[in-house]
């Protein structure tokens, strides 16, 4: 079976300028995607936009169609739609389409499967009409819907972003319901200097700012004891701010604290990985060139820590010249050349992330809920289950699938993990490092016996003349 020099998963930023670039270098790559376009979720669905949706989206948004645009390579292979479930040993990659079973082989794997959305388990969270702001994102990007009588409850930017989009989309929300605090701000201000490196993204935040202040939209900061009421869907928040208790009637809750890094594949690999206490995560362990300590294993993106769409691009580019020295198609002088100005950028798109990881805490208890709270949505797990096995002697998550299933339903932990990880440790007086985290093992994803089976057929194993 023909085989490709390399295999990216993921077509975000990070993957599409890996891929692309990588390509124009000389290798012969192979880009899989879960998605039908290139974009990943900051430029999702950006081929198709219309002009009135773009407008209200920005420009930030439609600067993706530049990378999607560096696609069309005769050396790169785009498998759209591919849902990648298991990566082998010798780097076979297996994945499904609309149903059927493949794989790919590579001599080089880079994951570029960028971040989740931090979850916010808060008392009524899993109520219908709670969603997070990417997925109120996802639906106006790739579908125009507009949600209604909506409020915005969290912090970081990505608020301030959503809550301005529907400024300008004609159905601003109701309430920007912030919790980081007047202090966290004094507390970022030791970073203003270095954050004036990245003072574009400082002027974005306070114009976006601007236009929902403009717009009339009620904002909150310091909120507390937050909790969304209803039946059988949201129907109100309360919060208190100030010493006073809110009470805002609202049919849809987007929830936003912070995204953290996908880090799934990489550790069922078998990459190392490490707390990181300024963005309350796990990150994978790499070096300068983004390599993990698995031979042969890259990641980029926000996937090997949060940066941004644009360190997320860089990164690719550092990349694609490291793999195309290795694999002979460039000089290692050439290889350093190029790469100098590129992490000169990489420094200043940096510059700022530790003033808005300080200014923008996660909500202190989203990460270790009250005891009633849900944390795994799959198996219906609360936080005091989770304090009830540490009781009984759970000292980590993988013990916790044994005490009562948390992280063994269809999302393999990606939504509680990091909660389970910060109960445990809490209730041992541990480190999240010696807590540690959910063993990943294949799938990945949810993948049907059909799918399973399609896999013996040799029809099903994909070369590089596959037009998927």
């Amino acid at each position: 079976m023909e085989r490709f020099d390399l295999a990216v998963i993921g077509a975000g930023p990070a993957g599409m300028t890996t891929a692309s670039q990588a390509a124009s270098l000389g290798l012969r790559v192979a880009l899989l995607d879960e998605q039908p376009r290139a974009g990943g979720q900051i430029y999702r669905d950006v081929d198709r936009v219309k002009p009135a949706r773009a407008a209200i989206l920005g420009q930030d948004y439609t600067y993706g169609k530049r990378l999607t645009y560096q696609l069309a390579r005769e050396s790169l292979v785009h498998f759209t739609g591919a849902m990648v479930w298991s990566i082998e040993d010798g780097f076979r990659v297996f994945f499904t389409k609309a149903g059927n079973g493949a794989k790919v082989v590579a001599d080089k794997v880079v994951l570029a499967t960028g971040a989740l959305e931090r979850p916010m388990p808060v008392p009524g969270w899993t109520l219908p009409g709670v969603m997070t702001a990417g997925a109120g994102q996802i639906l106006l990007k790739q579908s125009g819907v507009l949600a209604r009588n909506a409020v915005l409850v969290g912090s970081g930017p990505l608020l301030y972003l959503t809550a301005a989009q529907m400024v300008r989309a004609g159905s601003p929300p109701v309430a920007l319901i912030e919790t980081q605090t007047r202090a966290d701000l004094i507390s970022a201000m030791r970073h203003l200097g270095g954050a004036m490196r990245g003072w574009q993204y400082l002027i974005k935040g306070l114009r976006l700012l601007s236009e929902i202040i403009r717009a009339g939209v009620p904002r909150y900061v310091s909120a507390t004891n937050i909790a969304i009421e209803g039946q059988d869907t949201a129907e109100a928040i309360s919060f208190a701010t100030d010493g006073k208790q809110h009470r805002i009637a609202c049919s849809t809750v987007f929830l936003h604290h912070g995204i953290v890094p996908n880090t799934q594949a990489a550790r069922s690999l078998g990459a190392i990985h490490c707390w990181d206490d300024r963005q309350a995560c796990f990150t994978p362990k790499l070096d300068e060139w983004c390599r993990t300590n698995v031979r042969g294993l890259y990641v980029v993106g926000d996937g090997g820590g949060i940066a941004g769409a644009k360190a997320a691009e860089i990164s690719g580019r550092l990349v694609a010249l490291k793999l195309a020295e290795e694999t002979g198609y460039l000089p290692v002088a050439e290889r350093d050349s190029r790469a100098r100005l590129l992490r000169s950028a990489l420094v200043r798109e940096h510059a700022v992330r530790p003033f808005l990881d300080v200014a923008y805490p996660p909500y202190a208890a989203a990460l270790t809920p009250d005891d009633d709270t849900i944390v795994c949505r799959c198996e219906e797990v609360t936080a005091g289950d989770i304090r009830g096995y540490a009781k009984l002697g759970c000292r980590g998550p993988n013990q916790a699938k044994a005490f009562g299933r948390a992280g063994m339903g269809s999302c393999q932990g990606r939504y509680c993990g990091l909660t389970v990880t910060a109960l445990l440790a809490q209730a041992h007086g541990q480190t999240p490092d010696d807590t540690g985290y959910y063993r990943i093992r294949p799938p990945l994803k949810p993948v049907t016996l059909g799918e399973l089976a399609a896999m013996s057929d040799p029809e099903h194993d994909v070369g590089a003349k596959t037009s998927f």
